[in-house]
Parts: structure tokens; sequence; C-alpha cells
């Protein structure tokens, strides 16, 4: 018994010692923008599908106020100008439906704020427990990533997420815009094997119906309340009145084809109109429906295994080829609670251009598709002149982990560092050990 209490110690002290010391980046969020800018003489990917060789990114006070070509687009002598020849400018990436800076550590309870007790919390905000010393948005950073929708999970109706740009004191700081949506888990008509009991075909979902009838009634109630004069304070429905009148979107979390039909199909029925798929393996198989429906896709994860055994072997790699040529909308993000490995999600769409989906396509997946998904097109997304000067400058192709190589990012203006915990730790021991990192 003695050994058993020093063995649980010792986690605990493990445990207080990463969520007090270790969760907390020494990054500092840059100051405001100061001066005028003018990157010149890069590739320049719009992320509206338009790329301007040989050109020029003016911007000032956190908004851009000038792009195109060199020689057409006036600098004012007094901005600071960068030459970038050879070089590529991207729109900042956007990453949707994403736990960072809800979990640190997953095994540590203390640092895990993903979702709360019960099935239905339309009411949860997610952005009030975002914690902008997270180690993890430096390293999305990192790869591009400036923007993300911070989204809570677990139960039926998680809550309400949030649109945040990465690189912020505090969340009130980082919010770009509050309550964007509300996160449904459609539940699935077949539920895995046991394999401890020794079968091997999953099995009907006893409580489907029973959690549709819950979700539909739920959905009626919040309708009716939206539509009635305020006698009473009910924080549930009153969450959801967004979904009524457009200011929300409803954001359904399912893989299979039949969930798709149905969760749309319900969700119009009570007049939801800004609805979003997030997840949809087998979308293609409805791709018809989605397109006559104009509903958008976040794919959760390209790198993803095939849903059956009798899919094809790479079919998650061309998906987002076909969801194009079919005219589907969509955006890539990264499912599952291992939220570092999001960080690769450039490159997840640069699999997607090996497999089809033209290039200009997949930058406006994590981009301009992205923001208009989340109903931030108007801010951020795609450069141009108005909106947040929130790119990134790379070396080379930001699809390709070869060649991918950030050298300047900025957040509405603001030139933000660069360094995250591995390239600290890479210096560190190269240091230590004499090699030179150069």
């Amino acid at each position: 018994m003695k050994n058993i209490k020093i063995v649980v110690l010792s986690w605990l002290l493990v445990g207080f010692a990463y969520t007090g010391v270790h969760s907390q980046t020494n990054n500092i969020p840059a100051p405001q923008q100061s001066e005028g800018m003018a990157l010149i003489g890069a590739t320049i990917h719009i992320g509206d599908g338009t790329v301007i060789e040989n050109g020029t990114v003016v911007f000032a006070e956190g908004k851009i106020t000038a792009i195109g070509k060199n020689g057409e687009v006036s600098v004012n002598e007094d901005y600071l100008s960068i030459n970038l020849d050879g070089k590529h400018i991207y729109p900042g990436f956007i990453l949707p439906s994403t736990d960072m800076g809800l979990v640190e550590v997953s095994s540590v309870r203390a640092t895990d704020d993903g979702g709360e007790i019960g099935q239905y919390n339309p009411n949860i905000r997610a952005i009030v427990a975002y914690n902008t010393d997270s180690e993890l948005p430096p390293t999305m950073r990192y790869n591009g990533i400036l923007t993300a929708q911070i989204t809570p999970s677990g139960g039926i109706v998680s809550g309400q997420s949030s649109v945040v740009q990465l690189d912020a004191w505090n969340w009130e700081d980082a919010a770009i815009k509050t309550d964007d949506g509300i996160h449904i888990n459609w539940p699935s008509k077949l539920i895995g094997a046991r394999w401890w009991m020794g079968e091997t075909r999953a099995r009907k979902n006893e409580r489907y119906e029973p959690i549709i009838n819950e979700i539909s009634d739920l959905l009626k109630e919040a309708e009716a309340f939206s539509k009635s004069p305020r006698t009473t304070t009910n924080l549930k429905l009153e969450a959801m009145e967004g979904l009524f009148d457009g200011s929300k979107g409803l954001f359904i979390h399912t893989n299979d084809a039949t969930s798709i039909i149905e969760s749309v199909t319900l969700a119009k029925a009570h007049g939801i109109e800004r609805i979003v798929i997030v997840g949809g393996d087998e979308a293609l198989l409805v791709a018809n429906f989605l397109k006559e429906q104009n509903i958008p896709m976040v794919l959760a994860d390209v790198h993803a295994l095939p849903g059956e055994d009798h899919d094809d072997t790479v079919m998650p790699y061309k998906l987002p080829a076909e969801l194009h040529k079919a005219g589907v909308e969509f955006c890539f993000g990264f499912g599952g609670r291992m939220t570092s490995r999001a960080r690769n999600l450039a490159f997840y769409a640069g699999t997607a251009v090996a497999y089809g989906l033209p290039y200009e396509e997949a930058i406006k997946g994590l981009t301009s598709n992205a923001a208009k998904i989340l109903s931030i097109d108007d801010i951020t997304g795609s450069l141009a002149i108005g909106k947040e000067a929130t790119l990134f400058v790379s070396s080379g192709d930001a699809l390709d982990m070869r060649s991918n190589n950030l050298e300047h990012i900025f957040i509405s203006g603001r030139a933000v560092q660069l360094e995250a915990t591995q390239q600290k730790l890479y210096k560190k021991y190269s240091d230590k050990y004499g090699h030179d990192i150069d």
C-alpha cells in the first residue's frame, strides 16, 4: 500500500508540474503595428484562386491598403519594405473545429476543459475557457495556422464555438467572432463490435431513435422560444436563438451518408439554414444532396484510414478532389483529440493536391472557404484591401513539408515571433552539442 501511495503521489506531482510550468509558454504577443510595411517581389496567393506573380502587399494599422503587381502598387517611402524575390505570400491558414487551448494534456484532468458534464449543453461557451498561454498555438503558427475555431466536445450538444487569432494575452484579445456556432454530435446507427466479447460486426444502436427524438424536441423548443415574447430565462434555449436568425451556424459532426441526410433534413425542418457538416467520410455518396442543399463541409482528417473495409485505400486522400468536382464547398480540418497533429493541416491539403485537387483550390480550403464557412470572410481568409493583414511568408511551398519554411508571420499587421517549443529545444541542444543549426 505504501508503494502504491508513492506512485500515485508521483503522478500527481508530475501533473501539477506540467500544468503549472510547461503549459505556460514564454511567447509574448506582438505589439500593434506601428509603421506601414510593404512586402515586395513575392508570388502572392490571394486565397480566392488568384495568384499574382512578382507582386506587392502593403499594409498599415493592421489592414491591407494595397495589393497588386510590382510597379502597379505605390509604396509610401516611409514604409518598411522587405524584398521577397522567389518567396511566397499566403493568407493565414484557418483551423476549424479544434479543442486547442481547451485541452493541454488529455491525461491530466486539470488541463482538460474540452467538454462539460451532461449530454445537452448549448449554453456552454468554449471561448471563456480558451487558454492563450497554451504551448500549442506557437506550434500551429509555425506552419501558417493563424486563426482557429475553438470548439467544445462531448455529449450530444457540446456547446458554442468561437473564432480566435493565435497571438493574444487573453481570450478577449484573441476573439475574432464569439459564439459563432453550436455543435451537435450526431449519433451513429451502428455501434462498433465489442472485440473483447468476440464480436466481429457492428451492432444496432438501440439509443439512436430516442436520441434523434431528443434532438428534435430540443430544436422544436428552441424554435418556439425564439419566436415567443420573453417572459422567462432559459440559458440553453437562449443560446440557440441565433440558429434561427442566421447569426449562428449549426455544426453537425457526423460521417455516414444516412446521418448526413437525416441531420440536415431535421435542421432545415426547424428553419435552420446555416448548416455545416464536420467529418463527412461518406460525403461523396451524398454529394448531390449537399450541393443542392448548399451545405458546406469541414473535412475532419485527410490523413485518416478508410472508413470501411471495402473502401479504396486512398479514398481519404482523393475525397477533397472528388468533392471539388462534384461542386461541394469544403475546407480542411482535423478530427480527434490529438490536437498537436493539427499543425500538419497544410500538409493534409498538400496530400489532396497530390491526389487531384488543384493547388489553388487547396489554398482556398485552408483560407477563403474556411473563412466563409465560419462567417469571417469579411475580415480575413483572403488578401484584399480593407481586410486584416493576417498572412505569412514562406521561402517554399507551404503545402509541402519538405520546402515549407516560414520566415515572417503577421496577424492584423503585427509581426509575430516564429519560435515555438520545438525550435527552442532544437537550438538548446544544438548549442549544447556544438551542432550548427544553420
